[in-house]
Parts: C-alpha cells; structure tokens; sequence
C-alpha cells in the first residue's frame, strides 16, 4: 500500500524496536524506510543549543537498522535539533514519505490539552497518512510478534464510512494508493457505517440502515475491482462505541480514518472524534487529511 516510509520516535513509544524488523517492513511493501528521532535542544545554558552528545546517541541507537537491509531496500537515519513539530515537517519536505509511522499519547487528555499530541499536531501540518501505534502495545510484543506485525500493518484494514465527503476521500485515498501499489499489502477491508440511533434520529432509524446497506455495496464493488476482499456492516448506536467494537471482532490489522479541518460540522469527521479514536483505539490507525 505504501512504498516509503518515516518512522519518528521519541525512544519512549516504542518504534525504535522496528530497527529490528526491516526485513518484515520490506515484506509489507516498503523500499525506503528513513527513522527519525527529533532531539531537544541543549537550555541549560542562556543560550539554547545543539546537544551534539544526545544526537550522537541517538543515531547509535539506529544503527542496527542498518545491520541486514534486503536487495532493493533503502534504510536512511536522520536525526535534527529542535521540536518533533518543527522537524519533522523538514524531513518530509527533503525526503520521498508515502506514509508516516508515529506513536500516540501516553499522556491523560487533560495533560494532552496543555502539552499537545505530536500525532494530532502532525495531522494538521502535512497532508501525508499517518499511521499511529500506541506504545503500550507495541512495548509489549514479542520479538515474533512484531515481526509478523510489521508484515501485516495493512493488510486488513476496518474503514468506516459515512458517505460525506471526507468519508469519499477516505476511500479515494485508498483506491489510489492500491492502484499505484499492484502488489499492494492491502488484501481486505471490513466497511462499516454506524447509525446513530439516539434522540430525533431514531425516527429513521430503519430507513437510514438501509440507505445505509445501499451506499456500502457502491463502495465495495469500487473496492473490490481493485482485487480487495470486502465485508461491509451497518450497525445502530454510537459510532466510536461501535467501531471500536467491531475492530475487537474482526482480524483487522488496523483502522482507517480520515479527517476535515474545513468542516467541523461533520459528525463523523470532526477533529474530536479523530482525536479520540486515536486516544481510545488500542489498534494501529491509519490517518489521512486532506491537502493543505
């Protein structure tokens, strides 16, 4: 589904790990995969400065990424001076990034709400999807465990779709990255449409559940002429309620979203129910914005 890629961590979200694992991240399809570490710089003195020891550190603690690259691999390091936010987006600017992996919070919303969210902060600066991994699960893999992981961090993904506009990228988005990937990791996709059944909606409820049924079968023959295997569901309650349900009962590899800071009147595609998604969901998601 994505040929390159940017792994950006901290050393505390667990990605490091992935050094490890290029072999597997290659399976999944990728041909360049850059990681990246952002280091603070050095204010103890008056002035602020590079902390040359610390970016000298963390460029060690990549290296073993460079132990075993397969034929056809590209493994880059880079690590800057200076905050996530302001780095990263240079690295993106400087390098081909068809997908960004990044940890989620490990901080509560309150704390998130004075101190920010890398992930979300990153959502807003640059139009690249955004695969976030939550580190308390990724922490606790195995070594067989998150070799099989990164072969897989695509291959089954839960969309759920509303048929608004952001919901219609979402599944452009896909379509186009399968399309420019023949051997695409992308095998299946479970598509769900949640119904809200509470207050005046529930007047309609039935027949919103099957306009509903209607629109998921258009999107699954789209889907499905790419050569993915598709299973689509309506369910009736609240949406982030019953998507993180249904990611429990299906084998999915992870959650796909997308998200419009145009239009915050959009239910589904609001930045609050992206941003508690990524704080709830205990799978991979995977984010896109639209173009800036």
């Amino acid at each position: 589904m994505f040929k390159s890629c940017l792994i950006c961590t901290d050393f505390s979200d667990g990605l490091h790990r992935l050094v490890n694992f290029v072999p597997d991240l290659a399976a999944a399809g990728l041909e360049t995969i850059t990681f990246f570490n952002s280091v603070p710089l050095w204010e103890e003195g008056e002035v602020p400065r590079i902390d040359e020891e610390n970016i000298q550190a963390a460029e060690q603690r990549f290296q073993k990424a460079l132990s075993y690259v397969p034929e056809g691999v590209e493994v880059n390091i880079e690590v800057a001076s200076g905050k996530p936010l302001d780095t990263i987006p240079k690295i993106i600017k400087n390098k081909s990034v068809d997908v960004i992996l990044t940890g989620s919070s490990i901080q509560n919303s309150l704390q998130e709400r004075f101190f920010g969210n890398t992930s979300v902060g990153l959502s807003k600066l640059t139009n690249k999807p955004l695969t976030v991994i939550r580190p308390q699960l990724i922490t606790t893999y195995t070594r067989e465990e998150l070799s099989l992981r990164c072969r897989h961090l695509w291959q089954y993904l839960l969309v759920p779709y509303n048929d608004s506009e952001s919901g219609r990228y979402l599944i452009e988005q896909i379509k186009q990255r399968v399309a420019s990937c023949p051997d695409s990791s992308l095998k299946k996709c479970m598509l769900i449409t949640v119904v809200d059944d509470s207050g005046r909606q529930a007047m309609f409820k039935d027949v919103r559940v099957t306009e509903a049924a209607d629109k998921l079968e258009s999107v699954k023959k789209e889907l499905e002429d790419l050569g993915i295997e598709v299973n689509t569901e309506v369910r009736t309650g609240n949406p982030l309620h019953e998507i993180m349900d249904a990611a429990l009962e299906f084998d999915i590899s992870a959650i796909a979203i997308a998200t419009d800071y145009r239009n915050t009147l959009l239910q589904w595609t609001a930045p609050s129910f992206a941003n508690n998604l990524i704080r709830s969901s205990w799978f991979p998601i995977l984010f896109f914005s639209p173009k800036k």
